[in-house]
């Protein structure tokens, strides 16, 4: 790895300008960084292009003007399309470049996009992050990176920029199979942190009071910290989307299928977030699962009398 990354020389691209994405470019811009940017739809990258990003008409266009080109988009067949397409990043690519894929995707893939980036003298790295929106919003995302080391070094000013926690995990595919570790953590407690404000609920105690105590107990997580208030609140916009949750959780289950692992609470939990997605809920946050689970019980979550006092 001879390319030296630096703030005001290193020319970074970035794809994919979503709910976590615009925060993260907007970081390395922040930091110092030219950016140029891609995003299907045009005007989701304007609070960028008003930062100073040079807005690209395809992720190959974007590869052209760029050192280090970043994608963060849905679906692996999103992530097949924005790096190995046609029109994708690698084929804009020169020799020295370096592709950083920020989605969680297949690990299967992640050693594709390596071998072939190689092949053009190009390096790869899979770093998917956790966080949500509000660590993408605070810089304070949990980076979790597969790749060669030495490349993984040098990323080291955007990653900076972009998280708190960063750890190379191993080579191509590492931090997506970490990820999937984090997905399946998530998983389980979301079903628990839903499961508990629903029987608080239901008898008939205060939910912001009963969180007051069990938050900072061994009963917290950051799912009860973050996303319980909002629940409370009725307020089940997406820091992270239901249905890219649910492409989460199929990929881990494939890849414990391949190992020969039985997940039940992960199974348990897909299947939960099946049903809140076939209720009409795949574009609301993950925390929307206490919708579902009420209506298992006949509850009206959004119109239930909370306690008076």
């Amino acid at each position: 790895m001879t390319l030296t990354i630096t703030p005001g020389t290193t020319k970074i691209g970035w794809i994919g300008t979503g709910v976590m994405g615009s925060s993260m470019c907007g970081h390395l811009i922040g930091a110092g960084f030219q950016a140029t940017v891609y995003s299907r739809t045009k005007s989701k990258a304007d609070g960028l292009v008003a930062k100073g990003a040079i807005w690209a008409a395809s992720p190959k266009a974007v590869a052209e003007a760029s050192d280090v080109i970043f994608g963060i988009v849905g679906f692996p067949s999103d992530v097949r399309e924005v790096f190995l397409g046609d029109s994708g990043a690698l084929a804009g690519s020169k020799a020295g470049n370096v592709l950083v894929d920020m989605t969680t995707s297949e690990p299967s893939l992640a050693v594709e996009i390596y071998e072939a980036a190689r092949t053009r003298g190009v390096d790869s790295v899979d770093a998917p992050v956790s966080g949500g929106d509000i660590g993408a919003k605070n810089a304070a995302l949990s980076i979790m990176i597969g790749g060669d080391k030495d490349v993984v070094e040098a990323l080291q000013p955007c990653w900076s920029a972009m998280g708190k926690t960063i750890v190379h995990q191993g080579g191509a595919g590492a931090g997506q199979h970490t990820k999937m570790v984090n997905q399946t953590l998530i998983a389980t407690n979301m079903v628990g942190v839903c499961e508990a404000l629903l029987y608080g609920y239901k008898a008939g105690l205060d939910l912001p009071t009963v969180l007051q105590s069990v938050g900072s107990g061994a009963a917290g997580s950051w799912s009860l910290s973050n996303l319980g208030p909002r629940i409370m609140d009725n307020n089940f916009d997406p820091g992270f989307f239901v249905e890219h949750f649910i492409k989460d959780m199929s990929i881990a289950l494939a890849e414990a299928t391949n190992m020969g692992l039985a997940l039940p609470g992960l199974a348990l939990a897909h299947q939960l977030y099946l049903a809140l997605q076939a209720q009409g809920h795949g574009r609301d946050g993950t925390h929307a699962l206490e919708l579902a689970l009420a209506s298992l019980s006949g509850i009206d979550w959004k119109n239930r009398q909370a306690r008076q006092l």
